[in-house]
């Protein structure tokens, strides 16, 4: 096997890296640049662009110019170009067969292995998506790996002392925050939260919102109809963004901005870094609830970490910074450079797999544990979601839990696969069903039916069913196009806060539904047990209690209302005390 390289592909710059002489080489592109933009062109004559001349000319070029491509992998969007559409994959692979061309001329010598980064909550088809544009860019991609592991292995190659690090990783279009903790050659994530839709290109957009309002407030004229004075406004904001992280106002100025009545409209305006921290002050506090859920998912305290790893390039933002040391109560660590690492650290991943033996990494000597971003249920009785996989479980997965039936002499079960945080099978994503055939017949509760879940180190679940008297099985595999899409993650994590209080309302529905049966039932049977033995007056206000009981037994959980538990409760109650010299007599 040749030369493997790292590759981080970022919303807004991407990165190449390689191991050469035993130590992680960051390799420049041909324009003597240590990153590449990600933004791809079509010239007028069809020529294809990509990185800094690309995005040299979009100003006079928007219409055929793309960037952030990053943020639609996965989806079905796509673009059209001189009749043809392009859809993430094929314009990704543009950029990453360039990101390739440049390693060839660096090593001198051909490169067709690759490991490739994605953020830690990209989902199964978002890494697929990735997976294929590098397959069309001519490359082998060895693994697929979650940028804040990568940048953990970038920083514990040269900090050998165990311990656990939080990587707060805020790029041009991701957020992720991973808890990871490093040992004597295993990185391990404990923990992982994110927002796919935060990044360097929201905080961009502020300030363009700004300097657009600001020039329409000045010579009435609205440039988001105009394409090319709208990209030249934001080529501004993100410079502007740059600037204000190391100085505290800075000066736009963009001349022969627009046409007006009298002739060109020239704009200056100065942005100072007060004002840039208040408009994007919301986005500084969306980071807060992933840094909390992952820390509480890890099981520990933030003064835990032994130290808070900042990447992407949006970190050097100082309000960013700040809010770290809010979270966390440390000094961000200044030890990896947050534009680098990601691609150093595949790099590493990449010699490692290479079988590479020279210096920095033996063969096979790095371990890198993953976990799952979502937890995994079956459905079961009541339309509840049993979990078997709880979300941040590390991988490999197997885990076997046993069920038995709900009626009386199934000869087959249905298995209803789902993904999801909620109590309720509807509210979560469906991503399989079987059915086992060939139980044997029996009462209700008697079968014993196996269920297992196993999950790879490559994040593929299958799920077999087994009964245990008869040895009869049957599983399914769970592929990357029955995963949730990304949106559906997010929603999911959403759903759960939302209606917290309406799933507890649920839980204890379902509790008090299931105690309520259970009395009837028992009521039910002391009744035809006892017979005559029963006084008559006695016999009717059992019947009665188990009459109001039994109606409000018939509603369907989703439907019950906290009034309803409250009124079930005393039915019960009621239940209970008249029927209990009857179920004394029936021997219940």
């Amino acid at each position: 096997m040749g030369a493997v390289i790292g590759i981080d592909l970022g919303t807004t710059n991407s990165c190449v890296a390689a191991v050469e002489g035993g130590k992680p080489v960051i390799i420049p592109n041909a324009e003597g640049e240590r990153t590449t933009p990600s933004v791809v062109a079509f010239s007028k004559s069809g020529e294809r662009l990509v990185g800094r001349i690309a995005m040299r000319q979009a100003a006079m070029n928007p219409d055929r110019t793309i960037s952030s491509v990053k943020r639609r992998m996965g989806t079905d969007w796509h673009v059209s170009i001189d009749g043809r559409a392009y859809n993430p994959q094929e314009l990704s692979a543009m950029i990453l067969r360039k990101l390739r061309t440049d390693a060839e001329a660096f090593l001198g010598q051909s490169v067709t292995d690759a490991v490739i980064t994605v953020p830690a909550y990209f989902n199964d088809v978002q890494r697929q998506a990735t997976k294929d544009a590098g397959r069309i860019a001519g490359l082998n991609v060895l693994r697929i790996i979650n940028e804040p592991t990568s940048a953990a292995l970038a920083y514990g190659l040269d900090n050998g002392t165990p311990q656990k690090v939080m990587v707060y990783d805020l790029g041009g279009g991701t957020f992720d925050v991973s808890i990871i903790e490093i040992g004597d050659g295993v990185i391990e994530v404990l923990a992982t939260a994110g927002d796919n839709h935060l990044g360097g290109d929201d905080f961009d957009e502020r300030i363009a919102d700004h300097l657009l309002g600001e020039f329409q407030r000045e010579h009435g004229i609205d440039l988001r109809r105009e394409p090319a004075a709208l990209q030249r406004v934001r080529e501004a904001a993100c410079e502007a963004k740059v600037e204000l992280s190391s100085l505290e106002s800075s000066r736009v100025n963009l001349p022969f901005l627009a046409q007006g009545p009298n002739g060109p409209i020239h704009f200056e305006a100065t942005l100072t870094r007060d004002a840039f921290d208040r408009m994007t002050a919301d986005l500084v506090q969306r980071t807060e609830g992933p840094v909390t859920v992952a820390l509480n998912d890890a099981g520990i305290a933030a003064s835990e970490l032994g130290c808070v790893l900042l990447v992407g390039g949006s970190t050097r933002i100082p309000a960013v910074q700040r809010k770290v040391r809010e979270l966390t109560g440390k000094e961000p660590s200044s030890s990896i450079n947050p534009d680098e690492c990601v691609a150093t650290g595949a790099a590493i991943q990449g010699a490692t797999l290479a079988g590479s033996s020279t210096g920095l990494v033996k063969a096979n000597s790095i371990l890198l544990l993953d976990v799952t971003p979502l937890s995994l249920s079956i459905e079961t009785v009541g339309g509840v979601a049993t979990r078997l996989v709880e979300r941040n479980t590390t991988l490999p997965v197997h885990y076997s839990k046993t069920f038995t039936t709900a009626a009386p002499f199934q000869t087959s079960v249905e298995i209803h696969v789902l993904q999801g945080e909620r109590p309720m099978a509807r509210d979560n994503k469906t991503i399989g069903k079987f059915r086992l055939k060939g139980i044997k017949r029996a009462p209700a509760g008697v079968p014993q039916i196996e269920v297992t879940f196993d999950i790879d180190a490559n994040g593929i679940l299958t799920v077999s069913a087994k009964d245990l008297d008869t040895g009869k099985q049957q599983s399914i595999v769970i592929d990357d196009n029955e995963r949730m899409s990304d949106s559906e993650i997010q929603q999911a994590m959403r759903d759960a806060e939302q209606y917290a209080a309406q799933d507890g309302v649920r839980r204890e529905a379902l509790a008090v539904l299931d105690e309520g049966r259970k009395l009837a039932d028992a009521a039910n049977r002391a009744l035809a047990t006892a017979g005559k033995r029963i006084d008559k007056a006695e016999k009717k206000q059992v019947k009665a209690d188990l009459a109001a009981l039994q109606r409000l037994l018939a509603k369907k959980v989703d439907k019950v209302t906290e009034a309803d538990v409250t009124a079930l409760r005393a039915a019960i109650a009621q239940l209970e005390s008249s029927s209990a010299n009857v179920r004394t007599l029936a021997g219940n």
